[in-house]
């Protein structure tokens, strides 16, 4: 190694490293010559006495400190400490050497300091992770009085809806034996609404129990006979497993393969750590590039897994910060946030824009991908730029941290499997942006999304570990929807639902309407999760502005709901986003962020989202013709 001033020059135009991390890293390395040279001498030593024999001291250690080591290296490394000293006194000090020496050393001293809150936190962590292993296995009266207090709540939110249930089913709000079907479909209707809500049970469980009831309730009947016929069970159960597997699944089989494939092959991480890696070190900076790439991830891999993989790139700026930090919990919250603005962005961000999409195109005419971003892309921007400002405004993170560490981005070459995935990733969102000129060749976008799931499993980019860790949960609540839309479809339910909220908005004008409706989905969603509220929520919004006189707008009302029901972000439990932030966790096992940060920028964020979507994006939606 040539240290000489020149030659560091030179480095440092080819390389435009700040002073400060190249004298921090000339120090490091500095030590680590010393600190090798002491390693292999202690090596060389306990060999020879464990051996008895003083060989290998007498006849390698000299050849150690010729070459390993050597007093003129340290030498010339500080010598190049020294010129970068004086060149950043004159550059930067005014020539004041006392200056600039004390300056370069306080950073060397953070430097340090971070480093080994670093090793000590992951040090906490790995003890953590034992140590909940021994206390699980002790079961603590305390642990095993609050798991007694869960379970009793959890029971007791299962038997009130249990109980609900019963009281609806012998309750007759339309009398007469041919509306049984209806009534049948409203205490189910509110029986799934409370398991979903309570959450007394996994949400994807009350998603598979919905066909069972569906068939046993006889909740279907034959529309095509008048008066509407019930269908028998053996009648019912094969139209029910139709609607369950639509080409929902699919385009959400078609993002989870994208979705693994990008996290699998560390596409995604690079684009978005080289995203970070160029905005600086200003706090506010970072928060907002960190948003925009959670929303952004958001548009393609969906608001479920973009969160995670953003939680994971800002690791090493988490771990350098001390726990309850304003900027650790800015962060979160800004992703988390973030992360629910991009389900707006694109009809596969999340599965109530698949819904949506599902409920405007049964004119025949789906909407094209291009009308969704001309609307979705400038209401998610101001969104996100509104969320920025409340998280400046309440954490105020440039008060207690000056500068944040820059994230080193990945220099690994780009191979050809990576080429690869981003090719089909694109072929894929191209044949969905235009599938209105393709659907005379493929009929639907669910077909579309088949060409990720062959060309990735069939060409060994995932297998089948990978396959078998899809959210199949999520699989699973999509199919409760479509099930029980399709019960309250065919039951009458909806019709009746659509009649008397019809009636309530009389007279009133499309924007009324709208504002009306994305006030009781802000409401609804903000307590129960985006996608319940949607499945529950937009067969209902789409038969109103059918119904409505003039000129009906179904589509704007059903695509304004929809981004409605992604604006509700006040409460931990209002997202999948929102649910993987309060459950994040430092080092030590602390919450980054509790319920009382939702509340305080979740609920403001939420209220503004909803402003923009009935101005700004009413306004849009109106121009592109919905």
């Amino acid at each position: 190694m040539d240290a000489s001033p020149s030659t560091l020059d030179l480095a440092r135009m080819v390389t435009n490293t700040p002073p400060q991390d190249l004298y921090i890293g000339l120090h490091d390395l500095r030590q680590f010559l010393i600190i090798n040279k002491e390693g292999f001498r202690k090596i060389i030593k306990k060999h020879d006495k464990l051996t008895r024999t003083v060989d290998l001291r007498d006849r390698w250690w000299p050849n150690v400190e010729a070459h390993l080591a050597p007093t003129t290296k340290q030498q010339e490394l500080d010598k190049a400490i020294s010129a970068i000293t004086d060149n950043y006194a004159v550059v930067f000090m005014r020539g004041d050497a006392a200056r600039a020496e004390e300056e370069l050393s306080r950073g060397l001293r953070e430097h340090i300091t971070v480093e080994r809150n670093t090793v000590w936190r992951d040090m906490a962590a790995m003890e953590r992770k034992y140590a909940a292993v021994s206390v699980k296995q002790a079961s603590p009266t305390g642990s095993a009085r609050a798991g007694w207090l869960r379970g009793c709540l959890r029971w007791g939110k299962l038997a009130m809806s249990c109980l609900v249930f019963a009281i609806m089913l012998n309750i007759n709000v339309w009398p007469g034996e041919e509306n049984e079907p209806r009534n049948n479909c409203l205490a189910l209707l509110l029986f799934a609404s409370l398991l979903w809500s309570l959450e007394a049970v996994p949400l994807f469980v009350t998603s598979m129990i919905i066909p069972f009831l569906v068939v046993t309730l006889g909740v279907l009947t034959d529309s095509t006979k008048s008066p509407p016929a019930r269908l028998t069970p053996q009648q019912a159960a094969p139209v029910i497993f139709h609607a369950m597997f639509s080409q929902t699944i699919m385009l959400l089989l078609g993002g989870f393969s994208i979705a693994a494939a990008l996290s699998k092959h560390a596409i995604a991480k690079q684009v978005a750590v080289t995203i970070l890696s160029r905005v600086g070190r200003k706090p506010r900076n970072v928060l907002l590039a960190s948003m925009f790439t959670a929303t952004f991830a958001s548009m393609w891999i969906s608001n479920v897994a973009a969160p995670v993989l953003c939680f994971g790139l800002v690791q090493p700026i988490l771990k350098t910060l001390d726990p309850g930090h304003p900027f650790a919990k800015a962060l979160v919250m800004g992703i988390a946030l973030a992360s629910n603005v991009g389900g707006m962005t694109s009809p596969i961000s999340s599965p109530q824009n698949i819904f949506a999409i599902e409920r405007m195109s049964m004119d025949g005419h789906p909407p094209s991908w291009l009308a969704w971003f001309a609307v979705a892309l400038p209401v998610s921007v101001t969104c996100n730029l509104i969320c920025w400002v409340l998280l400046l405004l309440a954490y105020r993170p440039e008060r207690h941290i000056s500068e944040v560490r820059r994230i080193k981005p990945n220099t690994d070459p780009v191979n050809g499997t990576q080429v690869y995935i981003v090719i089909v990733s694109l072929l894929t969102v191209i044949g969905w942006c235009g599938n209105t000129v393709l659907q005379r060749y493929t009929g639907e976008m669910g077909v579309i999304a088949v060409l990720p799931l062959v060309a990735f499993f069939g060409f060994d980019v995932l297998n089948k570990d990978d396959f078998n860790s899809f959210l199949w949960n999520v699989v699973m609540l999509a199919m409760g929807g479509l099930s029980l839309g399709e019960a309250v479809k065919s039951s009458g339910l909806l019709a009746s639902l659509a009649l008397y909220i019809s009636n309530m908005v009389t007279g009133l004008s499309l924007w009324q309407v709208a504002a009306i409706f994305l006030g009781m989905i802000l409401v609804a969603t903000t307590f129960i999760s985006h996608t319940v509220g949607a499945m529950v929520i937009l067969p209902i919004v789409q038969s109103v502005g059918e119904a409505m006189s003039g000129h009906p707008h179904p589509k704007l009302l059903v695509m304004g709901s929809a981004l409605m029901c992604s604006g509700a972000m006040g409460l931990p439990v209002s997202g999948f986003p929102n649910m993987n932030a309060v459950s994040l966790e430092d080092s030590t096992g602390n919450a980054i962020v509790n319920t009382a940060d939702f509340l305080m920028v979740g609920v403001p964020s939420s209220v503004f989202a909803y402003m923009v979507i009935v101005s700004l994006g009413y306004v849009l939606m109106l121009l592109v013709g919905f």
